[in-house]
């Protein structure tokens, strides 16, 4: 097989060809316990994929073992853009992610919050600040400390961060923790907004949460 060049730090951040991930014998343990194991498979933009499988079953590993947060155990992860292998300490800047588990800053008020991120990332479509509180229907909201928030507006600001973030890949994490119907609603609604180049990554064990024509890999199957 060709190797592929691996891109550097300039090439990476002049990019222009959509992002895949290769994943080779991939397998995860704790301990003597296989959270997944012989796990191949090529993930190509554009797709959905919904990775699927029982409460504590591994979905959540599986998710950043991808984004390159936690290393994997045996195999390997390879991320090609074009014909260029990119870094995996240069993946950052192509994906986003909303779990339930990840942090926002209580300190900060949901402006504050989408200003720290996005002088990180960029936004899609070159939205502003104004305009994403706005599409979030959160705008009564805009300068209230993210402390007080309740837990539904908490997931709807994570997921935000997502959908409102220039990515070639998108992770979701049962994405409709603690949100209620017409919060739900919306997730649909920017789920279905996002770019088709993307790829978009859904761990969940509820149907509603991911298209019908999603590809789906049960990590039940990779023990």
């Amino acid at each position: 097989m060709t190797q592929q060049p691996i891109a550097n730090s300039q090439q990476f951040i002049a990019k222009g060809q959509s992002l895949t991930i290769q994943i080779e014998d991939l397998g995860k343990r704790f301990n003597r316990e296989w959270i997944f194991r012989g796990l191949s498979y090529s993930f190509s933009a554009g797709n959905t994929y919904a990775i699927t499988g029982a409460n504590g079953s591994g979905k959540s590993t599986l998710l950043q073992v991808l984004w390159g947060q936690m290393p994997p155990s045996k195999g390997t992860i390879r991320y090609i853009s074009g014909d260029v292998e990119i870094a995996p300490e240069n993946i950052f800047s192509r994906i986003a992610i909303a779990t339930p588990y990840m942090d926002l800053i209580d300190e900060f008020t949901l402006e504050e919050q989408l200003q720290f991120h996005f002088k990180m990332k960029r936004s899609r479509n070159n939205m502003t600040i104004p305009e994403m509180i706005d599409r979030m229907y959160l705008t009564p909201a805009r300068h209230k400390y993210i402390s007080n928030f309740s837990s539904g507006m908490r997931q709807r600001v994570k997921l935000a961060l997502a959908f409102f973030t220039e990515a070639d890949i998108i992770f979701f994490d049962e994405p409709g923790t603690n949100l209620d119907h017409q919060a739900f609603d919306w997730y649909l609604q920017n789920l279905h907004s996002i770019p088709p180049q993307c790829a978009l990554f859904i761990a969940s064990n509820q149907p509603s949460e991911y298209p019908a024509h999603a590809h789906k890999l049960d990590i039940m199957g990779y023990k």
